[in-house]
C-alpha cells in the first residue's frame, strides 16, 4: 500500500487528495477543493495574475499542514489548463515547488484526458462504449472507452471559466450568451469529436457536474457519498441549464446547492454540458465523484512501485 497526496492546481479550483493506494483502488483520508480562480484572466491576457497566485499559495498554506499530518510516501501538485496557457506557468510552478516543497508536473491535454478515464475506470466496470465528460475551468476533456481501455480522447480548449469570460453579458447579471455559447461547443465538437457509435453510458465528473447534481437532489450543498452514481437526466440537464443562464449570478449565489464562489461559471457549464449531451444523443449522464485526481494519484503509485526494489 502506498500513501499518497496530490494537489491539483486548476483554472477555478485548487483540490487535495490524500489517498492510500492498494491494488488499484485509491482509499480516501482526505479530500478538499478550494476555489481559487487561478485562470482568471488566463484565456485573454495568457498570464497569472498576482492576486489568483496568491489565492492558490494562502490555499497550499493550508493544504501543506494537511499534507504533513498524513506523512505520505509520495506527494505531488499538476497543473492544467490555465498553467498550459499562461506565459508565467514555468515561473508559478517553480515558485510551488521552492516555497511549498511540492514536486510539480504540468499536464498536457492528452494526459488530461487519459488520467481522467483511469480516475473515473478505476474498480469497474465500463459499458462498451462509455463517453466520459470532464468540465473543467478551462478545458474539457472527453474520452471514449469501455472495457479494452480508450478508443478515443481529446482536450478542447473550452471549460466553465474560459466560456464565462468570452460569453458572460454584464447587463443580464453576468449571465453568459446562451446561444453563442451554445453554437462555439457544438462547433467544436464537430470539428473534433466522432459522434459515431453512440456512447451506452455517459459519465460526468468536475464541478460543473457535481453542483447539477446537487441541484437535481435538492441538497443544500455537495455530498459525495449521495451523488457519487447519481444519474441526471438528459431531458433535465438543458432545462437546467436555461434556468441557470437566466438568473442574474447575484441570485445564483444565495441558490442553495450552488457554491457562492462557483455561481458566475456554472450556467457556463452547465450550458456546454448540456450541448454535449446533446451530442451523444444520451439518456441520462452519470455523476462520478473520482476523476483526474485520483487517475494521478493511481499513476503515481503505480510508477512508484515499479521503482521499489
Amino acid at each position: 500500500m502506498t500513501r499518497v497526496a496530490v494537489v491539483d492546481l486548476g483554472t477555478n479550483s485548487t483540490r487535495l487528495l490524500v489517498a492510500d493506494v492498494d491494488e488499484g483502488q485509491a482509499i480516501e483520508l482526505d479530500r478538499r477543493i478550494t476555489i481559487t480562480k487561478l485562470g482568471e484572466g488566463v484565456d485573454g491576457g495568457r498570464h497569472l495574475a498576482p492576486r489568483a497566485v496568491e489565492r492558490v499559495h494562502t490555499c497550499l498554506a493550508d493544504y501543506r499542514a494537511r499534507i504533513d499530518r498524513y506523512a505520505p510516501d509520495l506527494q505531488l501538485a499538476y497543473a492544467t489548463s490555465a498553467v498550459r496557457d499562461a506565459l508565467n506557468g514555468d515561473d508559478f510552478l517553480e515558485e510551488i515547488e521552492s516555497r511549498f516543497g511540492l514536486p510539480t508536473r504540468l499536464l498536457s491535454g492528452d494526459e488530461e484526458a487519459l488520467l481522467t478515464f483511469a480516475g473515473v475506470a478505476a474498480g469497474r466496470d465500463l459499458a462498451d462504449p462509455t463517453v466520459i465528460v470532464d468540465i473543467g475551468g478551462g478545458s474539457t476533456e472527453i474520452v471514449l472507452g469501455g472495457t479494452a481501455g480508450v478508443v478515443f480522447h481529446t482536450s478542447l480548449d473550452f471549460g466553465c471559466v474560459r466560456l464565462s469570460e468570452r460569453y458572460a453579458e454584464p447587463e443580464g447579471g453576468g449571465s453568459p450568451d446562451a446561444a453563442a455559447l451554445t453554437d462555439h461547443v457544438g462547433s467544436l465538437l464537430r470539428d473534433t469529436v466522432p459522434s459515431e457509435p453512440k456512447p451506452a453510458l455517459g459519465i460526468g465528473t468536475a464541478g460543473t457536474v457535481t453542483t447539477l447534481g446537487t441541484l437535481h437532489l435538492g441538497l443544500p450543498e455537495e455530498d459525495p457519498a449521495a451523488l457519487h452514481g447519481h444519474r441526471l437526466p438528459a431531458s433535465w440537464i438543458p432545462a437546467e441549464a436555461q434556468r441557470l443562464a437566466t438568473t442574474p449570478v447575484a441570485e445564483l449565489r444565495r441558490r442553495p446547492g450552488i457554491a457562492p464562489e462557483r455561481a458566475a461559471v456554472i450556467a457556463a457549464g452547465a450550458l456546454a454540458l448540456a450541448e454535449i449531451v446533446r451530442y451523444f444523443d444520451l439518456p441520462e449522464l452519470e455523476v462520478s465523484e473520482t476523476d483526474v485526481l485520483h487517475g494521478v494519484a493511481l499513476e503515481a503509485a503505480a510508477l512508484n512501485a515499479t521503482r521499489e526494489p
